[in-house]
């Protein structure tokens, strides 16, 4: 195979290695078959390597005085390959489980795109040598990156990948195996491609040394999710559908995702009417994420929900200021006679007048919701009919 890449993309290789003496040499050697710029990372061994190492000053080997953790090792990395100019990087560990020979499916894979793209081998998780809680971890994962990105992928943990430098987040926080699943979720979440492509895989008992913790380093792992997941509900997912939403006019919307959306005429209408009850009711704030969720959680139109919950852009605003008051006035507090002008309606005065305006604002909500979500339906019949 050829191990060229087109349009002058440079690359390397990065090899992480602590304690992996029995296999490091076979690893060292079978990549050479393909490239000489290779990045070696001592990452505090304490067996055989730095032996094994002093055979190849020709090659960069950063020797690290404390194992600090892969992830640690791998950015250390990044950066020498990145300050020796290169623009890709295959990552493979050094414990003999991954095949230099797969370098060039990485390079043929790159050859087929111009743009930025992060690539993860894909091994044969159902392979009998594959031990099983590889295979669950994988899985448990897998879900994890697909919820927080939207992208499904078959293997998530492998450590054979190719990154492209340029693009990855300029900074990442987690210095231990979680750093693997930091880096891809934070690349995809740039609009960076993140793909699988098959690879071989070797788990010879005899040789690999697995320095995976499984409590520690799950708990780990699980605490990065649950960071990843906030995020990627509080500020991803709402960012990405205001961007998609911003870019299409009016008209592009209605026919996009109202008219030919696959979702039915009582969906559509039902995600009207959520978006705009949350874009009235008193979360400001909230509207988005809420609008998204909820209609997530419910199954229904994502993106639908989403516009409907700007009813409450800012020239609407004073009007739903005022309608809800002028609502909540029916049942407590203010008579509408003396509902103040525009400039008076400061801190003090919703602390006086707080209850009032929730409970118009909540019927007002209610109101305009279900009307809206009538006058969708009626508009999907009567288009139905035309055609």
């Amino acid at each position: 195979m050829n191990a060229t890449v087109k349009n002058n993309k440079t690359w390397c290789v990065i090899i992480p290695t602590y304690n992996n003496a029995k296999t490091l040499k076979r690893v060292i050697e079978g990549v050479l078959s393909y490239t000489s710029n290779i990045v070696i990372i001592n990452d505090g061994s304490t067996d055989d390597t730095a032996q094994i190492l002093q055979n190849y000053k020709q090659l960069t080997i950063i020797g690290l005085p404390q194992n600090k953790g892969k992830g640690n090792a791998l950015q250390i990395g990044f950066k020498e390959a990145l300050k020796q100019g290169f623009d890709y990087t295959i990552t493979i560990d050094s414990d003999g489980q991954h095949y230099p020979k797969d370098i060039p499916v990485f390079l043929e894979e790159l050859n087929t795109t111009d743009e930025p793209v992060l690539l993860i081998g894909s091994r044969n998780m159902q392979h009998e040598s594959v031990p099983k809680k590889s295979s669950f971890g994988n899985r448990f994962s897998n879900f994890w990156f697909w919820f927080e990105t939207g992208i499904k992928l078959s293997d998530t943990q492998s450590g054979y990948r190719l990154y492209p430098l340029k693009y990855l987040p300029k900074r990442l926080y987690t210095n231990k195996f979680e750093f693997e699943i930091e880096v891809i979720v934070r690349t995809a979440w740039k609009n960076v491609a993140v793909k699988n492509i098959p690879i071989r895989v070797l788990y010879d008992p005899n040789e690999r040394v697995s320095h995976f913790r499984p409590f520690r380093d799950f708990t780990r792992i699980s605490i990065l999710n649950t960071v990843l997941v906030t995020i990627a509900l509080l500020y991803i997912k709402p960012r990405d559908f205001f961007r998609s939403f911003k870019k299409k006019s009016f008209k592009q919307f209605l026919k996009e995702d109202i008219l030919q959306s696959d979702d039915s005429k009582e969906v559509k209408a039902l995600s009207v009417a959520l978006g705009s009850f949350i874009g009235i009711a008193p979360l400001w704030g909230l509207q988005s994420f809420l609008s998204i969720f909820l209609a997530v959680v419910f199954r229904w139109n994502k993106v639908i929900s989403f516009a409907a919950s700007n009813i409450s852009i800012p020239p609407m605003i004073p009007v739903i200021v005022f309608a809800s008051l002028w609502i909540g006035s029916r049942f407590v507090g203010l008579p509408l006679t003396e509902i103040p002008d525009l400039d008076s309606l400061n801190k003090e005065f919703f602390k006086a007048h707080l209850l009032q305006y929730l409970i118009g604002s909540i019927i007002l909500a209610t109101v305009v919701s279900l009307c809206l979500g009538i006058i969708t339906y009626a508009f999907l019949i009567r288009n139905r009919n035309k055609k």
